[in-house]
């Protein structure tokens, strides 16, 4: 570990790890992003970031990898595959190695992606996963913070395509239950900024907006933001919980989002975000980070 070496980044080809890059750039901080061997680091690369080639599977590429580096930033998720390779393992063993692999190149700071309430859902796989590796580098004696965001609020809504465009939102599970949403720019941006933020250590922070909605009221805000109606096509509960049941055999992502909607359900899923405004500034409001998703695919609010 050095002062002034790199922030290593985990998971900078996906669309969060992508976004983090950008933002410690901007920082001036020296970035190094671990990717895959014949993953696509080019845009990366153009960006400014310097590519270190290994694998969370391969303990020996997170050693060099470390070498000489100041913090890491883990934004990787096996549980969403969206990148060539991920799998429910990389969520357990590949968040192992990595905090081992910390821990021996005693970096200064790992700042973890985790997921609210993970430690309140041993249910959930990949809630838990995210648990589990929060308290690895508790016992290994890693220096970490870990932000816990909510549901990607710019992800799960665009399943199926433009929900402003088809002028209604499509949900898995109750559309009356309130949850914590998040938009990935502002966590991508948390995640930098926890690089040097003070007074972190050993904590875990969760991330949202100022308030808990639940995505009939998403429905609701998007319509008086546009001036028109939004409406919510939901698919129920208890048939996503058939689906996981006869499929999951087959595919644990299945089995993993049943558990996950059924948790949705609790209406447990609601973060608590004094320490978010002490850390990082002030809270996103529901109504500016919809009106934020609405321009983003660019559609023009009402005056």
């Amino acid at each position: 570990m050095t002062d002034n070496g790199p922030v290593l980044v985990v998971g900078g080809t996906g669309m969060l790890g992508g976004q983090v890059v950008a933002e410690l750039l901007a920082r001036g901080k020296q970035v190094r992003a671990l990717v895959r061997v014949g993953s696509d680091a080019s845009r990366l690369k153009a960006a400014g970031a310097t590519i270190a080639r290994g694998d969370m599977m391969i303990p020996g590429s997170l050693r060099r990898a470390m070498d000489g580096v100041d913090c890491v930033i883990s934004t990787a998720a096996g549980y969403t595959r969206h990148r060539k390779g991920d799998t429910p393992e990389t969520d357990i063993v590949g968040n192992a190695n990595l905090v081992d692999a910390a821990s021996a190149g005693k970096v200064r700071r790992f700042v973890l992606t985790s997921i609210l309430t993970c430690d309140q859902a041993p249910g959930v796989p990949h809630f838990w996963h995210k648990k589990l590796t929060e308290d690895r580098l508790e016992d290994r004696g890693v220096p970490f913070v870990a932000l816990r965001p909510g549901a990607f609020f710019d992800q799960v809504t665009r399943f199926g395509g433009d929900p402003i465009s088809k002028g209604r939102f499509r949900w898995l599970g109750d559309p009356h239950v309130p949850l914590t949403f998040v938009l990935t720019p502002d966590v991508a941006g948390y995640l930098a900024a926890a690089v040097d933020a003070p007074g972190v250590e050993g904590q875990r922070i969760d991330i949202g907006w100022d308030r808990p909605v639940s995505m009939q009221q998403v429905a609701e805000i998007s319509g008086r933001l546009l001036a028109k109606h939004i409406g919510v096509r939901a698919v129920p509960a208890r048939l996503v919980r058939t689906m996981s049941t006869v499929f999951g055999p087959v595919n644990p992502m299945l089995k993993d989002l049943g558990a996950m909607i059924d948790y949705f359900q609790t209406g447990r899923y609601v973060a608590d975000t004094t320490r978010q405004r002490e850390v990082f500034g002030a809270v996103p409001t529901a109504e500016d980070a919809i009106g934020r998703l609405i321009t983003s695919l660019g559609h023009s609010l009402a005056r």
